[in-house]
């Protein structure tokens, strides 16, 4: 491999010598080693053999010229450099129920869900980060108000003294208008949910109850009103397609075919955000979701009269939970100790995602008791009674403390340094003359005891492009799940990386020795975020400082990995698209 990006700066190969050279240089040699040997022409078979030879030592001494390459790879291992690891993909699973359940239900964490398994290609799995509550809602408040605002105040309670909640939680009562009776773009109402229940994520089937087929004056197949939820800094819109309205914009019309009753019901299915926190506005407290009147283009005609509702009821049908594409290994044996030092061992699985607190060796001792032992980056603090290991990401390799061997006084220097003492120059004199040159041993981190058990209590692999699967395709269950009839993932998975190559750690680690975790110059501040988002990102570009800038802030332009196509298809990315990040403290470290 050619390092052809680097500066080229003058070099030489330890051996120059090419094919044609060593050809000749053999023959300049045949008249004094052989003078008998008179014909040099290419078909006599001695210069075959020739050729053959300086083709074998030309093959040798290209290796032999790797060598420099070899120590520049040996110098980055002595800085400690490490490639990094993959980074996983992640998305948004959907659960939904198979029946409405009485009690709270949880899909407990590490539930995986897998792509169709194709002939030339393995399924891919994706992981639940954590678990999935999926509660009894139960509707607190219905207000409405003039406008939308982003804090509600102007709000008008319709609960009060009109309806009445039943039995199974549901409100029935008086026809109620949701908007003024005649309407204007703005008009809202609001839905408070109890905020005892932890219904955040879930996926809501909202019943409401009015007149069917009324004549309210819209297209049914493109209502102008936009619903959102409360997710503590905004309004997000939570209603995934059109399809999911089965009141079609509160007219009721599907309802309308089939029958000829004068009231109907239909279900909206409404997907709540991950971040739906309990809010107080005005008087009222709870989790809010609400629905604006918004007129658009498409809609072309609004409200000419307002809908009514006569009822409403709301249960819980799934929920979706945050996803990473990896599995879980637990509880894997790697083998047993034979009592050396440095001794290593390789996990099943490469690709290690960044370990969790429960994930760690455990050490069994025979006749003992299990010990847990601690991963560090390096063994240059640890002290022959210190349980500690590291463990490659890439490899998944387990290595233990190694026993050095080094003179006895670069031994004490080294030791008077990491303790920070001031010795003297006569205490420094007195200790030479006692020195002994002989090697001492040194061991950094302690040695499993002989025959015990090792075993890597849980691990997590995956990781790389290939898990940033199109929206729709984790549509398979690995894990059985009771009550669950369906699985699925709307969104397209992102940020998904593979592992860093060699060629990319070179380019990366000259701006690593220049910025040592702190940001000065504004390319430092692009390399640190590049850093940290750990392949998520795709550009960097720090906005240059104004005068209307905040003092000691900097404002950073991200791309994100997911919308790097957009950017080599030439097409127009949506300020939507882009994330505006500010760094504070200039010359602090970074988080």
């Amino acid at each position: 491999m050619e390092f052809n990006f680097l500066p080229k700066l003058p070099k030489s190969d330890l051996d120059d010598r090419t094919f044609q050279d060593l050809v000749d240089e053999c023959i300049l040699r045949i008249p004094r080693y052989c003078p008998e040997w008179t014909n040099y022409n290419p078909g006599d078979p001695g210069i075959t053999l020739v050729e053959l030879f300086a083709w074998l030592t030309d093959q040798m001494l290209v290796r032999f010229n790797q060598v420099p390459r070899r120590n520049f790879i040996v110098f980055l291992e002595l800085l400690g450099i490490r490639l990094q690891p993959a980074t996983p993909a992640q998305t948004e699973l959907t659960f939904y129920l198979s029946a409405d359940l009485p009690d709270t239900y949880e899909i407990p964490e590490g539930t995986e869900v897998a792509t169709v398994r194709m002939e030339n290609d393995e399924a891919i799995i994706f992981s639940t980060g954590e678990p999935l509550r999926i509660g009894n809602p139960q509707i607190a408040h219905f207000l409405t108000a003039e406008t939308p605002e982003l804090l509600p105040q102007g709000l008008r309670d319709r609960l009060s003294n009109l309806w009445s909640q039943q039995s199974d939680g549901s409100w029935q009562g008086q026809e109620q208008f949701i908007f003024d009776e005649h309407p204007q773009p703005g008009n809202c109402f609001y839905f408070v949910f109890e905020p005892q229940q932890d219904i955040t994520g879930n996926v809501l089937a909202l019943t409401l109850r009015g007149e069917a087929a009324t004549a309210t004056g819209i297209n049914p197949d493109y209502p102008p009103r936009h619903w959102e939820a409360w997710n503590g800094r905004g309004w997000q819109p939570i209603l995934l397609t059109e399809a999911d309205d089965g009141t079609r914009g509160f007219s009721f019309s599907n309802a309308a075919e089939n029958t000829l009753n004068r009231l109907e019901e239909a279900d909206i299915i409404l997907h709540l955000p991950l971040e739906w926190q309990v809010a107080h506005f005005g008087t009222y407290q709870g989790r809010w979701l609400r629905c604006v009147y918004v007129p658009t283009e498409e809609t072309q005609t609004g409200y000419s009269r307002s809908p009514k509702l006569v009822g409403v009821s709301v249960r819980a049908i799934g929920g979706k939970v945050r996803a990473y594409q990896c599995t879980r290994i637990q509880e894997e044996l790697l083998g047993s100790s034979d009592g050396t030092p440095g001794q290593t061992f390789q996990l099943q699985s490469a690709s290690i995602l960044p370990r969790r607190p429960d994930e760690q060796i455990v050490v069994i001792p025979l006749g003992g008791l299990p010990e847990l032992w601690q991963e560090v980056n390096d063994f240059a603090d640890s002290t022959a009674q210190d349980r500690h290991y590291t463990l490659d990401s890439v490899t998944g390799q387990v290595q233990f403390g190694p026993l050095i061997r080094e003179p006895a006084q670069l031994k004490a220097q080294v030791q008077a340094r990491s303790h920070h003492q001031a010795w003297s120059d006569n205490a420094l004199s007195r200790g030479r003359s006692t020195v002994v040159q002989d090697l001492m041993e040194q061991q950094y981190g302690a040695i499993p005891p002989r025959g015990a058990l090792i075993r890597m209590s849980a691990y997590r692999t995956g990781g790389g492009l290939k898990g940033n699967v199109q929206r729709g395709t984790l549509r398979i269950p690995k894990t059985a799940v009771p009550y669950v009839d369906r699985v699925i993932n709307h969104e397209a998975a992102h940020d998904g990386a593979d592992a860093e190559s060699l060629d990319n750690a070179v380019i990366r680690i000259p701006r690593m020795l220049r910025t040592r975790d702190r940001a000065v110059t504004p390319e430092d501040f692009e390399t640190l975020t590049l850093q940290a988002a750990q392949g998520a990102v795709a550009r960097v570009h720090c906005l240059p400082t104004t005068s209307s800038s905040t003092p000691g802030t900097v404002t950073v332009l991200v791309v994100p990995q997911a919308n790097l196509g957009s950017i080599y298809q030439g097409e127009g990315l949506d300020p939507s698209q882009l994330m505006l990040t500010s760094v504070c403290d200039r010359n602090s470290h970074l988080s």
